[in-house]
């Protein structure tokens, strides 16, 4: 299940929000990329010797390509400056009963000083809430809002269908100052708030963070089997039922796409139809952007049209919002896509965010 590996870290590389990326020798003198949490397992440095989990690596995934970092064995780091053995700096467990599962203070929690202000929420007060099923539509969707609403305070849901550390994602790195705040719900961990469930996330970043519109994604490295079911990202349906039961607006950002290789994403990819078509209950809006190929346009369409039914298809105009993709503060890239190479998906993204921000008015 894990294939381990022992070396010695011989350079420190880029740094970001949370990681650290390393070149570690093995003992065969094979080089080795890794990746360190420090808050986990301390900042490692040039000469430590570092026990590794190489599957995702060996693998060669793209996304999580990567050794990653378990311990320091012979430099372990000191115990946190707050004490576990009682609440008061929080209980909340994450990536519950694995090796490296931390103790964190959930915002709602009774040690919390939010506590009070989210025991007595019910309501996100029909906050506009932009659902999609991948982490690369974030700064594009961020792009979109921001055009038209650039004041608008945007809150970041993380939840733990892809990487459970906020931290890995460098794209969410470069949008500091750019988001209200993360907050990081279920398993995954690492955000400015962090929360049990996508409901309590929802509630506290709109009466935490004080957010004007929200988005929710999994985080980078999603899980997928090719099969209509098995995709982390079906979860945006469920999504789609947590904004609309605490009193929000959810909005659909669809994953659309005339340069995807796979039949089964160009268009419409089957993912956004099963998320909204089979596991969303509650009516969303759902954003096409107008300007497409007209090949495409029709193709969308097409697709898009049993979910009518339900759902309210939404076309948004698109002037401006490649003008706004290129000045995003970060790289946008989506299977190893970027803007130019893939125009239409990150297009859907950001009109989706638009509508979002419109909502606002």
């Amino acid at each position: 299940m894990v294939r381990w590996r022992s070396g010695t870290v011989t350079a420190v590389r880029r740094r970001w929000s949370g990681a650290v990326e390393l070149d570690v020798e093995l003992p065969d003198g094979a080089p080795m990329r890794a990746l360190a949490y420090p808050a986990l397992v301390g900042d490692p440095e040039a000469g430590d010797r570092v026990l590794l989990n190489a599957n995702a690596l060996l693998m060669g995934l793209g996304t999580g390509g990567y050794a990653l970092v378990v311990a320091l064995p012979d430099r372990l780091p000191a115990d946190p400056p707050r004490a576990v053995d009682t609440r008061d700096a929080g209980h909340l467990v994450k990536a519950r009963y694995t090796p490296l599962q931390p103790i964190l203070l959930g915002v709602d929690e009774e040690a919390s000083p939010h506590h009070a202000r989210l025991a007595a929420a019910e309501s996100i007060d029909g906050m506009p809430v932009v659902t999609a099923d991948l982490h690369s539509a974030l700064p594009a969707i961020l792009a979109g809002a921001h055009a038209d609403a650039p004041g608008a305070r945007v809150a970041y849901l993380l939840t733990d269908g892809g990487a459970l550390p906020a931290w890995f994602s460098r794209t969410l790195a470069g949008l500091a100052g750019h988001l209200a705040g993360t907050v990081t719900v279920g398993q995954a961990f690492g955000g400015d708030l962090e929360a049990s469930t996508l409901h309590s996330g929802l509630l506290a970043a709109r009466h935490v963070l004080d957010a004007d519109l929200a988005i929710v994604a999994q985080g980078p490295g999603n899980l997928g089997t090719g099969t209509r079911w098995g995709f982390s990202g079906v979860a945006v349906g469920e999504a789609v039922n947590a904004v609309a039961t605490l009193g929000g607006r959810p909005v659909g950002s669809l994953r659309v796409s005339a340069a995807d290789p796979r039949p089964r994403h160009r268009g419409v990819s089957h993912h956004s139809l099963t998320a909204y078509g089979r596991v969303a209950l509650a009516p969303a809006e759902l954003v096409v952007p107008d300007g497409l190929d007209t090949e495409l346009a029709a193709a969308v369409a097409a697709a898009l049209a049993p979910l009518a039914d339900r759902h309210r298809i939404v076309t948004v105009p698109a002037d401006g919002l490649d003008a706004a993709l290129r000045a995003s503060p970060v790289s946008l890239s989506t299977m190893g896509r970027g803007l130019d190479a893939d125009h239409a998906y990150f297009l859907a993204a950001a009109a989706a965010g638009r509508h979002a921000a419109g909502l606002l008015a």
